[in-house]
């Protein structure tokens, strides 16, 4: 039996929480670089960057004296007055993106979607939007409609209309779907939730030259991959793709809530009032986000996670245990494929002081901080081969107690 017992904290989240989430029975207080304590003091190797938030790592002071410099200055300004961080913000993202000269911003990532979905539309006359088996977009009504798993969409339907699915990694498949009908094509160029599959380099290319011919729109969300994750700034800059529209959120202000559609010369000018955002690009936001890009370039995190990528790959490689099928990712966005249903073993790690993510039923995800080093990965590895070890109903009884 786990020895974690439920808090005052927990006893108050149980009664008054939404119910939307599974609740792990840990209470997480403090966190610094790859490392989160409990309030009982144990401490654990994060694997999940709060689903991708942290990739600049816990408790960077550079990100609170930002935050709290800005909040003594201005916090709230909308887009209808011009504002100094948002513009200096806007300058230095879009130079990370040549070809992506012009901003929207929002609060995550599903709104970045909406958006970026809303301005295909407008932009090319047309209403269909092409997706990809396993995508996952987001769960607000239009980024809803972009994803693909069935137990996110079923429960809303009808959703909004004119929306297909075709394979992923299947370019024959999209070039007999697409046509003069289509605005757009929203892909990801590592699906996470999916299972972390990246795209064949072949693929994504001929699913920008498809849209190029076909007049449609390339929609790249990279609200997961964004900021480092995969070795690049961005997933599409391994490939040389030129999106039409970028999607982006989680790190981008490390750790505040924020997203952002950086639109290329293919998207038409847009009108006042056709979208908007009340708290988009809001100046403590924008503070937030330039610390953040700050200290990406600063220390080469992207660089960071191509070596430390390539290093984890490696070592989990190393694991010998009947229970894998296969491990692939790219740079710090790493799946392993089991067997078998991987939440027994999320919990036996999260036992031992390892915290991880699933990517559907039977993958492992691990999405740790940029910042993580070679030693809290060896350990993360160990820990992996050691439950895996376990005789599978050990692990399952294991599991179920550690929940």
């Amino acid at each position: 039996m786990s020895t974690l017992t439920i808090s005052t904290t927990q006893a108050i989240e149980a009664r008054h929480t939404s119910g939307l989430y599974n609740k792990q029975p840990i209470t997480l207080v403090r966190g610094e670089g790859a490392w989160l304590w409990d309030e009982q003091g144990r401490n654990y190797i994060d694997c999940t960057s709060g689903q991708g938030v942290a990739n600049l790592g816990h408790g960077r002071i550079e990100i609170a004296r930002a935050i709290a410099e800005q909040a003594q200055r201005l916090i709230t300004c909308p887009e209808t007055f011009y504002n100094d961080q948002r513009a200096a913000l806007m300058e230095e993202l879009t130079a990370l993106t040549p070809g992506l000269d012009r901003v929207f911003f929002c609060n995550s990532g599903t709104e970045s979607v909406e958006a970026a979905i809303k301005f295909s539309r407008y932009s090319t006359g047309r209403k269909q939007i092409i997706a990809t088996m396993r995508g996952f977009h987001g769960r607000t009504m239009g980024a809803l409609s972009a994803t693909w798993n069935k137990k996110y969409r079923e429960p809303f339907e009808p959703l909004v209309p004119g929306f297909i699915h075709v394979p992923y990694n299947n370019l024959e498949a999209l070039q007999a779907a697409i046509s003069e009908e289509t605005a757009a094509v929203i892909l990801e160029v590592v699906q996470g939730e999916g299972g972390v599959y990246p795209g064949d380099p072949e693929y994504l290319r001929g699913v920008q030259a498809l849209c190029r011919e076909r007049g449609a729109l390339l929609i790249i969300d990279e609200v997961q991959t964004g900021f480092g994750r995969t070795g690049r700034m961005f997933a599409y800059q391994h490939y040389d793709l030129q999106p039409d529209l970028l999607c982006v959120a989680k790190s981008l202000a490390g750790g505040l809530p924020m997203g952002a559609v950086l639109m290329g010369e293919r998207v038409r000018a847009l009108s006042p009032g056709l979208h908007g955002s009340t708290f988009g690009g809001n100046p403590l936001a924008c503070a937030a986000a330039r610390a953040a890009l700050r200290i990406l370039q600063r220390e080469d995190l992207p660089a960071q996670a191509a070596r430390k990528g390539a290093y984890f790959m490696e070592r989990l490689r190393q694991i010998r245990s009947p229970l894998i099928r296969e491990i692939r990712g790219l740079g710090l966005m790493i799946g392993v494929e089991l067997k078998q249903k991987v939440a027994p073993f999320l919990a036996l790690m999260q036992e031992r002081g390892v915290l991880a993510l699933s990517a559907g039923l039977n993958v492992i995800r691990f999405l740790p901080p940029l910042v993580i080093r070679e030693a809290q990965l060896d350990r993360v590895a160990e820990t992996l081969e050691e439950v895996l070890a376990l005789e599978p109903v050990a692990a399952e009884e294991a599991g179920e107690n550690g929940r």
